[in-house]
């Protein structure tokens, strides 16, 4: 079933331990087991929490300038029954010194919870805690 609100991913093995991850859009990524430096899956899982949240903090605070610095960290711990805990993401974003990027700057705090308040498809998934069902083919 393919609609407008459906999102897929297919993950192809390519050797033991590493995975190709390819979108209806042609993009691909590589995966690993951690052995490599290839992203693991738990690392792609705090890549799109940061990256879902980046791309709403753009959109919102770079309409009449571009930042001088942009950088969004996500982290936390792994835990001893496979999960993580203790998520957090920190933006280190910074406009330039004129009416525009003071601006901007001043919007930065107010697009951050908003991302995470309405906007991050991501993070307001794994904070509700989402069930996956896992099945064979």
């Amino acid at each position: 079933m393919t609609t407008d609100t459906h999102r897929s991913v297919d993950l192809d093995r390519t050797e033991r331990g590493r995975y190709r991850a390819s979108n209806v859009r042609g993009g691909q990524l590589v995966i690993g087991d951690g052995s490599t430096d290839d992203f693991t899956p738990v690392e792609l899982l705090l890549t799109a929490i940061a990256g879902c949240s980046a791309v709403d903090v753009d959109f919102l605070t770079t309409k009449r300038t571009e930042p001088v610095r942009f950088r969004v960290r996500a982290s936390g711990e792994k835990l001893a029954d496979h999960r993580m805990a203790d998520l957090a993401v920190t933006f280190d974003v910074e406009f330039g010194d004129d009416d525009a990027g003071r601006t901007a700057q001043d919007r930065v705090p107010g697009a951050i919870r908003t991302s995470h308040d309405r906007l991050c498809t991501v993070s307001r998934t794994v904070e509700q805690g989402t069930p996956v069902d896992t099945r064979p083919a």
